[in-house]
């Protein structure tokens, strides 16, 4: 091709080169107009079209989504700085002593029902403040209990958020129990009861027994309860699942069920018509005799009833459902309230510091119907209780009282293996603590 353009003329030498020239030219040439800004790359792609972009991470760098526990861990940490409640204390106080204005007091207290319940400190309790870089309060931390903890924090917008650190209770079950020696208070405190625990127990048998009365030397008891633990540290015990207490030779037996309530392990409700005994138990000065000595005449005198020896203001609740049929004064009761409990059962309550039902009035079993004291014919404050079925006096700790209702079918069938575990439990632990005493 070379060697036959050689002989051409010159003159068409000339036109060929001119059009090669033309053709390189046009193939050059961009098919429109070319811009220049770093600015332009967005304007070249199409609307709607997806296009992959190739992006280099470093291998130590990962690419995670942030969820709002994690943007909350990554807040920024403030050196906080205590402040002990002390007696007579305020917010005010303990603000002003921290270094910040009553304004910076209201605003956060008034943020939210959280933020109010400041104003509820107690001496003994900590509030530690953390300073921002301007002098204004940053955070503030309280703890509430064991379990929970607030946090007021500044956010960006100079306004404070709540939140509350709640640890999990971890739950576990305990044993307890002992042979009664001297009182049941005494030997349920050496068998490391609480008060609120041998409070707790005596209410769940108080239909059967009278704590105050019926205890002898020998009784035993047994429970299971809840504890309570937060990351391995023991913050308190919680309800009482089952217990046990042998009474004079006779068992009763209660089982927690799921809707909160004990039942026998036959599944009758513990909770029954009348209560033993309608005061806390203390001690009895005078049991039920129809051939006592009166204390004040020294004349033999039927004793109709119970007397609870307790101090003056010791409140006294009924010990059934029913109604008022007389409350009043008299010479030798002093005031007194009788309650009728359907057309059968009538219990009566004298020598009563104050009286807080009135003649007619609907009262509920445990509600409190008045205080013990030393009104009428008496030696010293005491409550005088009687019990009288169609009329006739009866000893308020043995006569017989109706049985409560039992569970329905099907509630039965899911507690009865449940109760049989617990029963079991019991024996074990009764067997292992007459095996540790002997």
């Amino acid at each position: 091709m070379v060697h036959v353009v050689h002989k051409l003329p010159k003159k068409h030498k000339l036109l060929i080169l001119g059009l090669v020239s033309a053709i390189v030219g046009l193939a050059l040439l961009p098919s429109e107009k070319a811009t220049a800004s770093k600015d332009n790359s967005a304007k070249a792609l199409e609307i709607g079209k997806r296009y992959e972009l190739q992006v280099k991470v470093d291998d130590n760098e990962k690419l995670t989504e942030l969820n709002s526990q994690q943007a909350a861990a990554k807040l920024p940490e403030y050196e906080l700085i205590d402040h002990e409640v002390r007696n007579g204390d305020n917010l005010a106080l303990i603000f002003k002593r921290a270094g910040f204005s009553a304004q910076t007091l209201h605003k956060l207290v008034n943020t939210n029902a959280e933020t109010r319940k400041l104003t509820k400190i107690h001496p003994g309790e900590i509030l530690s403040f953390a300073t921002a870089e301007d002098g204004s309060l940053a955070q503030l931390r309280y703890v509430i209990s064991k379990t929970d903890t607030l946090y007021v924090t500044l956010n960006d917008e100079g306004n404070y958020d709540t939140s509350i650190d709640s640890k999990e209770i971890e739950t576990l079950s305990k044993s307890a129990g002992g042979e009664i020696s001297n009182s049941f208070w005494t030997s349920g405190i050496a068998a490391g009861l609480s008060e609120r625990q041998i409070m707790n127990f005596a209410d769940i048998f108080g239909w059967d027994v009278d704590f105050a009365n019926d205890i002898r030397k020998g009784d035993q008891f047994g429970l299971i309860y809840e504890a309570h633990y937060v990351d391995g540290e023991y913050i308190g015990d919680g309800k009482i699942i089952a217990a046990e207490f042998i009474n004079q030779g006779e068992r009763y037996t209660a089982i927690r069920h799921t809707d909160g309530n004990f039942y026998t392990p036959e599944g009758r409700s513990m909770k029954k018509a009348f209560l033993r005994a309608p005061v806390n138990f203390k001690y009895i000065s005078s049991s039920f005799n129809p051939r006592r000595l009166h204390p004040v005449t020294k004349t033999v005198k039927p004793h109709n009833g119970i007397d609870y020896a307790a101090r003056t203001g010791t409140p006294v609740v009924s010990s059934g459902n029913g109604k008022v049929i007389k409350a009043g004064y008299s010479k030798y009761n002093g005031n007194y309230v009788f309650i009728s409990h359907g057309t059968q059962y009538v219990t009566k309550y004298l020598h009563l510091n104050k009286k807080m039902v009135r003649t007619g009035q609907k009262v509920k079993q445990g509600q409190k119907i008045g205080t013990v004291g030393a009104t009428g014919r008496v030696t010293g404050p005491h409550l005088h209780y009687e019990f009288l079925v169609n009329g006739v006096h009866r000893n308020p700790k043995t006569v017989k009282l109706p049985k409560s209702e039992p569970l329905p079918r099907d509630e039965l069938a899911k507690f009865k293996p449940i109760a049989d575990n617990f029963l079991a439990q019991l024996q074990r632990n009764r067997e292992l603590q007459l095996a540790l005493n002997k």
